[in-house]
């Protein structure tokens, strides 16, 4: 049985405990200390004892205390204790069982009459007549309106607290898809606690409790309380809303320390690493031109003589006992010599094993060491210098065979998976492997996260072992990943397109941006011309994986066209990418319909991505309740068709199916599309003067006025060639935008975007606005003056800021408040940092920031009046600036 006891005070944070060593704590570290204690209780059996004390000076109004019980079964049964209201709070015989099966299939109206409220919201009420004696109002609906909104707030939190230790809350059923209805008042309760929140949507439930209306009325006005709060089972909230999640993606201009990256990498990651799936080696090796029949010829050869190299006793003959790194290199390498000597197939192999584990590659922005892999260069040996565009497999080596089921394992093949898709612009999935001990595993790695196969031991399964070796030297580009609408003649890349009922050909010229991510959109951008275009018009084609309920960003881009907005990139085609005939979506297309919901780890995989979208007070909690570890276990005797063995169906020790949800982790899908647009340029840190980028800056606020969000330095574009037909300034990158034709919030509670220019706000979970993106440019303007020196020069890694990339976002919220909230701080971190070829802005940063924080705080209500003094202070910059150059 596992427990925890969370206790919260209003007004004030001040405990006692009676009977623990610690006598005070106050805030966060106190209620971490109480959390600790409890949980080292759960061993001591079903019977918990604790009390909790609060000081005489505060008085029963200003404090509540919930009791929050999380177990792997059900909801606690038996509670006795003293009012939540008094002083003292005792309880007793915490012991966790399931709902008694004679109240599941009661109606509502009978578990109301089963279970009576009886005089279990007197404290309630008793706590509302003291507020409304101290405030000297009449203790009645009719003093309602005086009550202030903290107090209101109070008393709904109280109410909702009272109501969680009602027998009848934890029998009733659920209208929203939880468990029962207790699990509704906590998300209740968590809603009324929140910044925004709204008294409206719950005064009917007060009212009904204070005038003593009947059991029946007061539960039919907490059902429609929660609904309020409570909208019904959707997709997980990255899928329709897809709030902020941080991504390696969005580092820019960083010394990318490991350590920082691979915590990022692990935000990214997420719960969307899969094990054991069914199915995957046929999946991706099933296509490879007799494979099978040549392996089993060659694994054959393995096993004849007097002395064969594999022997069903002994496994391979020569492998390291040890599996130590630089013997089973040699010994990898040699293996492959043997299996190329043994075929028969003279079919071209330009690839060879790459075992260079303390060399680090080139092409990363630190350096980034790869343990093993295939590579696309004959001429590799241990000395040569290899870069990451050359890398076609990737592995990575272990000599325990316990760490394959180690996420720690996996996330070092993902983070070598990150620099393959980064160098090599039309890899659309990553394929590799992890070798730990004799324990061999296969991986492939996508938009979505990664995949792996089972786990199987190549001394017991070496036929195995030799037709995975055979299937990655012989895959074509294809099949190892590479994009073939990527087309190459005579040197050139190209794609063909259908506009218009004709066919076609974009050159590309060269490669514009490609996002550094393994999960996430990928974005990547190529500058092209029509082949058959003398003027050689510039055009950019713009790759993405996007979720499917996401708009399409090329209508939103066509839509924009037709409107003639201006300063913001023009449509000229968009489609929807198929490979093989198929569209190019990542469930179906590149991971061959295979079900991760059959993964040996899918069940905490599923828990681990329901518990990050609950409220910070849930999810923040110990992870062990949140689900049981499946064990990826291996058969010493495991067959050749183990890899695509079915799984035996999961075994469960709850006796309640988890909720079911519209969409779960197995029906997430990102789709590739393309758009192409007739407005190319350069981004606004690269231009020719400070007058010219403040100027393309000015231009971009006035094209934001179509479309929100995301605005980072690489979306704010500009173009300063006479002959180039493109705006003068545009936003480019909308595919995470939304219709803006009114200056009002978006309603989405979203944290999308590059973290070192996200607004202050976002990055506290507000509701998005206009003001924020407004912000945003702020955030642009001081990070170009900071890290870039004109455009000849690269951009510099200032410390204090790259620190933006990586902090948690409260922290990095805190950084950024605490940078623009006095003048006099603000001037001098600018003027310590600023490069001097934008010294000339420093002033005009502080006249900006004195516009975007009046007083140096951040805007409370929303004000389209913002534009235009934003584009003023610009204006005047550059007229002053022009003046000085004359």
């Amino acid at each position: 049985m596992q427990l925890i006891v969370e206790a919260v005070a209003g007004r004030e944070s001040c405990w006692q405990m009676s009977k623990d060593p610690f006598i005070q704590y106050h805030d966060q570290s106190g209620r971490d200390a109480l959390l600790e204690r409890l949980k080292s209780r759960r061993g001591h059996g079903p019977l918990l004892r604790f009390s909790i004390r609060a000081p005489q000076t505060v008085s029963s109004r200003h404090w509540q205390l919930r009791l929050v019980v999380l177990g792997i079964s059900d909801l606690l049964n038996g509670v006795n204790f003293n009012s939540a209201y008094f002083p003292a709070f005792v309880a007793t015989r915490a012991q966790v069982a399931q709902r008694p099966p004679a109240m599941a299939n009661l109606s509502r109206s009978e578990v109301i009459k089963s279970k009576p409220i009886g005089d279990g919201l007197n404290v309630f009420r008793d706590s509302f007549n003291s507020l409304c004696k101290d405030l000297g109002l009449s203790s009645s609906v009719d003093g309602w309106q005086h009550i202030g909104h903290e107090g209101l707030q109070s008393l709904a939190l109280d109410l909702a607290s009272a109501l969680l230790v009602l027998p009848a809350s934890r029998m009733l059923r659920s209208n929203s898809g939880n468990k029962n209805f207790f699990e509704d008042l906590l998300r209740l309760n968590s809603a009324v606690n929140s910044d925004d929140f709204d008294i409206e949507r719950v005064t009917p439930l007060l009212k009904a409790v204070i005038n003593n209306e009947s059991d029946d009325i007061i539960w039919d006005k907490a059902y429609a309380a929660v609904t309020e709060f409570t909208p019904p089972p959707r997709p997980l909230p990255f899928l329709n809303q897809t709030p902020w999640s941080n991504a390696t993606s969005s580092i820019v201009n960083s010394s990318e320390h490991r350590k920082y990256v691979d915590d990022v990498l692990k935000d990214e990651l997420g719960s969307s690493l899969y094990i054991g799936v069914p199915g995957f080696y046929d999946a991706f090796f099933g296509d490879v031109e007799e494979l099978e029949s040549i392996s089993q010829a060659v694994f054959a050869q393995c096993q004849e003589g007097g002395e064969p190299i594999f022997s069903d006793e002994g496994g391979w003959r020569d492998w390291p006992n040890e599996a130590k790194e630089p013997e089973v290199l040699k010994w990898f390498a040699e293996k492959i010599d043997q299996f190329l000597g043994f075929t028969t197939d003279h079919r071209n192999v330009p690839r060879r094993l790459l075992a260079q584990p303390n060399q680090p590659l080139e092409g990363s922005t630190a350096e980034r060491k790869l343990d093993i892999g295939f590579v696309n260069n004959l001429d590799a040996d241990d000395i040569s210098k290899c870069h990451w565009s050359e890398i076609l497999v990737i592995g990575e080596l272990k000599s325990k065979p316990g760490s394959d089921t180690l996420s720690k394992t996996w996330r070092d093949l993902a983070r070598y998976a990150r620099e393959v898709f980064f160098a090599q612009d039309t890899r659309r999935f990553v394929l590799g492997f992890t070798l730990c001990g004799s324990i061999m595993r296969l991986w492939e790695f996508d938009r979505l996260g990664g995949i792996a196969s089972s786990p199987f031991d190549i001394n017991q399964d070496g036929l195995q072992f030799v037709s995975v070796v055979l299937g990655y030297l012989w895959m074509n580009k294809t099949q190892l990943g590479f994009d073939p609408t990527i087309l190459e003649a005579d040197g050139e890349k190209y794609i063909e397109i259908m506009r218009h009922g004709r066919k076609e050909r974009l050159v590309i010229d060269e490669t514009m941006k490609r996002a550094g991510c393994v999960a996430g959109r990928a974005t990547t951008c190529w500058k092209a011309h029509l082949a058959d275009d003398d003027t050689r018009a510039p055009l950019v084609i713009k790759d993405s994986w996007q979720y499917p309920e996401r708009d399409e960003e090329g209508e939103l881009l066509r839509e924009a066209t037709e409107k003639e907005v201006i300063n913001v990139a023009r449509h000229y085609c968009y489609k929807t990418v198929h490979v093989a005939g198929e569209r190019d979506d990542v469930r179906g297309n590149v991971r061959r319909n295979l079900d991760i919901s059959k993964a040996t780890n899918y069940f905490v995989q599923q828990k681990k991505a329901e518990s990050s979208m609950l409220p910070p007070k849930l999810s923040g909690m110990d992870s062990s309740w949140r689900g049981r570890s499946t064990a990826d276990t291996i058969n010493r005797k495991r067959s050749s068709s183990s890899l695509n063995a079915p799984l035996p169906p999961k075994k469960r020790t709850c006796s309640n199916s988890p909720t079911k949800r519209e969409q779960t982790p197995s029906t997430h899908n990102r789709i590739r599309r393309r758009v192409i647009v007739r407005d190319c340029g350069t981004p606004i840190y690269k231009a020719s003067s400070c007058v010219a980028m403040v100027a393309a800056l000015e231009g971009c606020i006035e094209g934001r006025r179509f479309a929100e969000r995301d605005v980072s330095i690489g979306n704010l574009m500009m173009n300063e060639d006479v002959d180039n037909p493109s705006w003068p300034s545009f936003l480019i990158d909308l595919d995470l935008a939304i219709r803006s034709e009114r200056e009002e919030p978006s309603g989405a509670r979203s944290k999308t975007g590059t973290r070192a220019f996200m607004a202050i706000g976002v990055l506290l979970g507000e509701k998005h606005s206009f003001m924020h993106d407004l912000e945003s440019f702020f955030w642009v303007l001081l990070w170009i003056c900071i890290h870039y020196n004109g455009p000849a020069e690269k951009p510099t890694v200032v410390h204090r800021f790259d620190k933006w990339n990586f902090s948690e976002t409260e922290e990095l919220a805190e950084s950024k408040k605490g940078a623009v909230v006095y003048e006099g701080d603000f001037k001098r971190m600018v003027e310590e940092n600023i490069r001097p070829y934008y010294k000339s802005l420093q002033p005009w940063l502080n006249r900006l920031r004195k516009v975007v924080f009046p007083n140096g705080g951040r805007w409370e209500k929303e004000d389209r009046g913002l534009y235009s003094r934003m584009k003023e202070v610009l204006r005047e910059a550059q007229r002053v600036l022009n003046v000085a150059a004359e």
